[in-house]
């Protein structure tokens, strides 16, 4: 899995197991490439106007489409980018062509994500290089939380709170590293204060006033700081998925089709990706390997709640975490309500 997100992102082929070769066309950079099918998802053939695409297909399903003239990398890069459609407003026609291999179809798409491409591939190219094989069954693999461990501690004085210790986690199979901290002192039978915060580059580090990511760690730190003053403790979980799940050059892309009037589902959707696509399994084997079963949850997701308490991870108080919004985050906030399902109270 690590060779195969690899290759993508060095624009090399991926040989799918009961499937086709496919090349990545964001990153691939053989010009005299070319094909006669590519396969997308289905939020970006229903963008593209597919006529015979089913309306209610998943938006991450994987379509097989097929044009009248082969795909080069010329034309294939703007059917696979929604940053050129505006520059490039004629595509196809096209038809979308049934898919005998869909478990290595699926399993592209999410190495796509996880490589943080565009997902979008020729299928069966003429003039490229030797593929690197990959099996379908060797993502779920790749994703077994069982595999993460702790890498070390250390004590970690903050801003908000001096007695606070810092854990590494990481998996011989995944180049992020995720980390906790740990304010006040740890205890058995008192449930800590959790935060689960996905990394965001623009809002925690950079102050973007985009989105409300930088204000919610902010808060949590000083909430958790309080809890540990008054005899308790908290953790908050930084998790290495930044934009939902799908990278930050993909969030980034997300934003410039938000410039354009797009809110933060349709941006995404327009990518061909999903709107959040978050692992919060890695999140409950973490808590696991600090000894924690039972959390006061910092969250108005109501995913996290449901994600938690299927991993066994026993969430004994919803704790309200909202921050006031600004000019510049009002529709995304009300994006995250109405379409995401967050909670306002």
């Amino acid at each position: 899995m690590a060779q195969a997100i690899d290759a993508l992102r060095h624009g090399w082929p991926l040989r799918m197991e009961g499937g086709p070769v496919l090349l990545p066309v964001e990153t691939a950079i053989d010009a005299r490439a070319q094909s006669g099918r590519m396969l997308i998802s289905s939020a970006r053939a229903a963008t593209l106007k597919l006529v015979n695409q089913r309306e209610a297909a998943a938006p991450h399903a994987p379509v097989l489409i097929h044009g009248a003239e082969p795909f080069t990398l010329a034309a294939a890069r703007p059917i696979a980018d929604p940053a050129l459609d505006l520059a490039s407003p004629l595509k196809g026609p096209f038809k979308a062509d049934a898919i005998e291999w869909g478990a290595a179809a699926e399993a592209a798409l999410e190495l796509a994500r996880l490589a943080g491409i565009l997902p979008a591939f020729l299928v069966d190219p003429v003039s490229i290089g030797e593929a690197q094989t990959v099996a379908p069954g060797d993502l779920a693999h790749w994703s077994d939380t069982a595999k993460l461990t702790i890498a070390t501690r250390a004590r970690l004085p903050i801003a908000a709170c001096e007695d606070t210790e810092i854990v590494a986690f990481r998996s011989a199979d995944d180049t992020r590293e995720h980390i906790a901290l740990v304010i006040g002192t740890q205890m058995t039978g008192r449930a800590p204060l959790v935060r689960l915060h996905s990394e965001c580059l623009t809002g925690d580090i950079l102050g973007s006033l985009k989105c409300d990511c930088g204000p919610q760690l902010d808060a949590a730190l000083a909430a958790m700081a309080q809890e540990a003053r008054g005899g308790g403790w908290g953790v908050l979980l930084y998790m290495r998925q930044e934009g939902r799940g799908i990278g930050l050059v993909n969030k980034l892309r997300a934003y410039r089709l938000q410039d354009q009037g797009f809110d933060t589902v349709e941006a995404n959707q327009r990518l061909g990706l999903p709107d959040e696509a978050r692992d919060f399994g890695t999140a409950a084997r973490m808590l696991e390997l600090l000894g924690v079963r039972d959390v006061r949850l910092m969250t108005n997701n109501l995913r996290k709640v449901v994600a938690l308490e299927q991993a066994g991870v026993r969430v004994i108080e919803r704790v309200q975490h909202q921050l006031p919004a600004n000019p510049h985050s009002a529709r995304y906030l009300g994006t995250k309500r109405d379409r995401s399902g967050h909670l306002l109270d």
